[in-house]
């Protein structure tokens, strides 16, 4: 398992906003973060990059 990616995400939470690593295949999943407790829901691999390339209409 050594070649599996690795996703990092930081808490939402403004008192935490601790970094998390959670694993590619958690994607699409809620985690709890480690640190304050709060659920996160990691995005999708399709919205992440969607996002991220989508330009503002001019």
């Amino acid at each position: 398992m050594a070649d599996e990616k690795v996703i990092r995400i930081m808490c939402p939470n403004l008192n935490c906003q601790q970094v998390l690593a959670v694993p590619e295949h958690t994607r699409g999943k809620l985690v709890r973060c480690k640190s304050c407790g709060i659920t996160i829901r990691i995005p999708n691999a399709k919205q992440a990059d969607s996002e991220q390339t989508q330009e503002p209409a001019a």
